[in-house]
């Protein structure tokens, strides 16, 4: 949620991540460092994979769905020299993860053949196919699946596991005597597990995947991880000593890359790669190991190499999009086999080339190091959604279910507010990740784009940083009697991030404040009465006289914004602007900072902040004196001097700002409404937040460029838009044929930008405003406390209090209605455009825009009541007979102004869920004037420098209106005690 007074922040976005080069080239020309000779090895079947060589090099088992009455995977061991294959698993239920046994003639493998009902499952999954229905790949982690020895013939055929739970991806060790294998045993009987654990285990099954070890005969089992989460895909080394495999993180989309001894010590982390690493393996030589990772993008998955001890960072291998996977070395080192669907049909199949064993060395050699050593410390947390092979199940691809369910809430705060996504910067990979997360699973609701296609996306474009040119940047200043001085960019002067591209040469005209107010005298002012600044360079001071009355300065604030200025000098007929902070004012010496409010658009006027000391002398050459000047303006003293021409010189400048412009996305889906009916409601929440922390960031003091997760703001609301979503979804399918109203479901990036997504949506509206009956935001929702749920902008429609209270009896929630609809989140886009809009919200906190904003901090419970109490209300809105007036609601005129006007700072974190007379503090920053002062999270501010404050926007502008570090005296009600403190503001940076 943006804060109230900082409706447009200045932000820069990350770079993109440096391993994504553009470039035209093939995939064969970019892989030939590494491979050569690349062939698709593998053809027949709907599909193969996970291929293994012998010992000695000459055959290859893998799996493949080849099997005209069975669709699921069996084991087949191919001749690398004839070309001949044959099956060696027993042809029914289903089966994974074959290996060679060293020193024999013996295949490992898991099959679920000994399950009653594997033909049951299998003509069911046939009927499926016959259907024409189609799901995305997944793994399902079958109870019946367990580990057994054939010979390659297929005879001989012996079970070495047969506990319940899955059993699988085995490998067994160089000298043919020990299995490391993943088993879910430890899951089973599920009756012993807690309430929690017996969901999850329905859920997510894969969580319990741990490793073990036992002898080739199947006893001696002996777990070796024993980490929450899901550890598999285990490998020996080539020496036999150690032991690789994959661990997912708590989000079950980040896995990484680890080693062990074979009794489960001296675990070390050879990744730390950000990414989902999976299905490493070791070459021969033991120097290094392969893995497969989707570093550049959720869906496409390629090739890295990782020297062994996890010294480098990761070197990519392949570079063709889609999946690359499941890499396999030749005995010799010479070879590389592994899965990919680059085939024409884009189904998976084994591939093989020729390996550059030595470019692989000096590769690694080159590599920069890691920047997090490597450790014991282990990827820790709960399981997601997680990976098996062949192919990668993917955050977003598995089913939402009908129902409302706090698992589903809690997994996708999981990811949303994960360390892979970085914060959701808008512009940001994190803010991609997002994105794509958000568009599959709305997809797979059975919502579609608002063409009825695929496409969820819009996108729009933002200025996301400022960039001074400063070779084509100057500024030089020529006297009467020729001489000159020319002084240095970013040193004396800098551009706005506003300005106009271009250069000027002119006369300076000094026009005071700059200030342009209309009314009467007394109330009006015009700094440029009298003034001709026509094809001039106006020269103002910057912000607000500093010696008036309280409540001018707040009259004149809002005519004081660096933009307002610059477009009141260029309606005066101005070339340029120079804006100065005056002696008397915070910081003289300070220049504007190059920052954007995201804006696409300039100003039409060259425009650039200066020092004091740089146009001193300019004033000193007219015998004038810039401090005394200024003295007058500030006490608005009606006998002092006003703006005049500096005669004795003339300014020549040019300003050249490189705008970065980025795209974004909004993620817009629908639900078309029933025929005859052509409105829509609108559901919605913001899903960017601030990365690193910005200038919108209220960390705490050691808690600078921390990831700000953003749990809360604003991972909650999507989850809760997300479940309602899939649940109105369902619910429409089961009763298709009724008369409704659409459902239009919208996730917004940008909104701690200043509402740029929902801003472009509202000006570029796919399906057209007038087709939205009323749009209902979600944002900050997770912090549900003492059962008090606040719900802005009531006032928008004469329905809203009715709807409310019908649906409230049974959820009995302590509500709080706020009648206000322009807010600090999404639906200020919507309001002025003639939509109703409502805001669920539980309220600010301390953690509100800092990096402690965590999803182990909010109240799950409660987000799920909120959630099924939306669902019901919005589902009432569904139905077309149902009214919802608009009523126009005028913008209260005390509204704050803009940060370029709010120079005084106190760090007080305002509760804006909380309705009292006067302003509820829900925390303040540590270190800040008010922490200073002595106030604390819960006071209720009830005057301020002698003003007495009713709301939120008595206080913003009582707070305009003090002078920087001048005491100021704060009454505040603390329980049953009114206190009188003393804060002394600080200059806003």
């Amino acid at each position: 949620m943006s804060p109230l007074s900082n409706r447009l922040i200045f932000l820069s976005a990350a770079l993109a991540f440096s391993m994504c080069v553009s470039t035209s080239a093939a995939p064969s020309e970019l892989e030939s460092t590494f491979l050569s000779q690349t062939r698709q090895l593998l053809f027949e079947g709907r599909r193969s994979g996970e291929g293994y060589f012998s010992p000695d090099g000459t055959q290859l088992v893998f799996q493949s769905e080849r099997e005209p009455a069975n669709p699921f995977y069996q084991i087949y061991v191919l001749d690398l020299r004839s070309g001949d294959t044959h099956r060696v698993s027993p042809g029914v239920g289903k089966t994974t993860c074959a290996f060679f046994r060293p020193g024999t003639d013996q295949v490992l493998f898991a099959s679920t053949h000994a399950d009653p009902d594997a033909v049951k499952k299998q003509q069911e999954e046939l009927e499926f196919r016959a259907s024409g229905k189609t799901r995305r790949y997944s793994w399902d982690y079958d109870a019946q699946m367990d580990i057994y020895l054939a010979d390659r013939q297929g005879g001989g055929l012996r079970r070495l596991t047969d506990s319940q739970g899955y059993d699988a991806e085995g490998a067994v060790s160089p000298d043919g005597q020990w299995v490391v294998f993943c088993s879910l045993r430890d899951a089973y009987p599920a009756d012993r597990l807690s309430a929690e654990d017996r969901q999850r285990l329905a859920q997510d099954p894969s969580w319990f995947g741990e490793i073990y070890l036992m002898r080739i005969d199947g006893s001696e089992v002996r777990r070796l991880t024993r980490q929450p989460g899901y550890d598999g895909g285990p490998f020996f080394s080539p020496d036999g000593q150690r032991i690789i495999w994959r661990r997912f993180d708590s989000t079950g989309v980040n896995a990484d890359v680890f080693t062990m001894k074979l009794d489960g010590t001296d675990v070390r982390r050879l990744t730390d790669f950000g990414a989902m690493s999976w299905a490493p393996y070791f070459h021969p030589s033991g120097r290094y190991a392969i893995f497969t990772a989707n570093k550049l993008g959720f869906e496409n998955f390629e090739l890295f190499l990782v020297d062994s001890e996890g010294e480098r960072e990761p070197v990519r291998v392949t570079f063709s999009e889609g999946f690359d996977g499941l890499p396999v070395f030749s005995p010799n080192g010479r070879q590389l086999c592994w899965t990919s669907n680059r085939t024409p049909e884009k189904q998976s199949q084994l591939f093989l080339a020729q390996w550059n064993h030595d470019a692989a060395l000096e590769a690694l050699a080159k590599a920069p190091r890691r920047h997090s050593p490597t450790g014991t410390s282990p990827a820790a947390g709960l399981g997601a959604a997680h990976v098996h092979p062949p192919e990668a199940k993917l955050a977003g691809d598995r089913e939402l279910s009908p129902e409302i369910r706090l698992s589903d809430l809690r997994q996708h705060v999981d990811f949303l507010a994960s360390d892979r996504l970085a914060g959701r910067l808008t512009g940001s990979e994190g803010a991609r990740l997002a994105a794509d997360y958000l568009s599959r699973l709305l997809q797979k609701a059975s919502l579609t784009g608002t063409d009825g296609g695929t496409n969820c996306f819009q996108p729009f474009e933002f200025t996301a940083s400022s960039q001074v040119v400063t070779g084509e940047t100057r500024m030089t200043w020529t006297s009467s009697e020729g001489a000159q001085r020319t002084y240095a960019v970013e040193q004396d002067f800098r551009p706005l991030s506003f300005t106009a591209n271009g250069a000027v040469e002119g006369e300076v005209v000094f026009a005071g404040y700059g200030l342009v107010v209309p009314g009467k005298p007394g109330v009006g002012y015009d700094s440029y009465a009298g003034l001709d600044v026509s094809n001039k360079v106006v020269l103002v001071l910057r912000y607000v006289p500093e010696e008036v009355e309280p409540k001018r300065r707040q009259e004149l604030n809002r005519y004081a914004g660096l933009r307002y200025k610059a477009m009141m000098a260029r309606e005066h007929g101005a070339r340029a602007l120079l804006v100065v902070s005056g002696p008397n004012s915070p910081h003289p010496e300070d220049l504007i900072s190059l920052s954007s409010d995201g804006s696409l658009s300039g100003s039409g006027i060259v425009a650039m902040s200066v020092k004091a000391s740089v146009v001193a002398p300019w004033f000193a050459a007219e015998g004038k004196d810039l401090k005394e000047l200024q003295t007058g303006f500030d006490t608005e003293n009606p006998h002092a001097e006003g703006g005049f021409r500096l005669s004795k010189a003339k300014l020549s400048l040019a300003a050249a700002v490189r705008q970065i412009k980025q795209t974004d996305r909004n993620v817009v889906a629908i639900l078309p409404p029933s025929t005859g009916v052509s409105e829509y409601v609108m559901v919605g929440a913001h899903y960017d937040h601030l990365g690193h922390g910005d200038g919108n960031s209220l960390h705490h003091k050691g808690e600078e460029n921390q990831i700000h997760s953003g749990a809360d703001d604003n991972a909650s609301g999507v989850a809760a838009v997300l479940e309602l979503a899939s649940s109105i979804a369902a619910a429409t399918a089961a009763r298709a044929g009724e008369p409704r109203r659409g459902l239009m479901v919208a996730f917004w990036s940008g909104e701690e930008m200043g509402l740029l997504g929902s801003s472009y949506f509202a000006e570029h509206p796919p399906l057209g405003l007038r087709n939205i009956a009323a749009y209902v935001n979600f944002d900050m929702v997770g912090r549900l406390r003492e059962n008090r749920l606040s719900l802005q902008g009531i006032g928008s429609s004469t329905g809203w209090r009715r709807l409310i209270e019908k649906r409230n009896v049974a959820a009995g929630f302590n509500l709080n209605l706020q009648e206000d609809p322009y807010l600090p989140t999404d639906v200020t886009a919507f309001y002025p455009k003639g939509i109703p809009v409502l805001n669920f919200f539980t309220g600010s906190h301390e953690d509100y825009h800092r990096p402690t904003d965590k999803p182990e901090t909010l109240n799950y419970e409660g987000l799920e009541r909120i959630t099924q109490f939306a669902s019901r209300l919005v589902k009432d809105l569904l139905q077309p007979g149902e009214t919802i007036g608009y009523v126009k609601v005028a913008r209260a005129a005390t509204e704050g102004g803009s940060r370029d006007n709010l120079r005084a700072y106190l760090g007080t974190i305002p509760d804006y869920a909380t309705e009292v007379s006067g302003v509820k503090l829900s925390g303040v920053r540590g270190g800040s004037p008010a922490d200073k002062a002595g106030l604390k999270g819960g006071d209720v501010i009830t005057q301020f420098a002698g003003q007495k404050i009713a709301n939120i926007y008595d206080y913003t502008y009582a707070l305009d209106a003090v002078k920087i570090g001048q005491p100021v005296v704060v009454v505040v009600q603390r329980g049953a005690e009114s206190l009188t403190l003393t804060v002394t503001p600080e200059a806003r940076k």
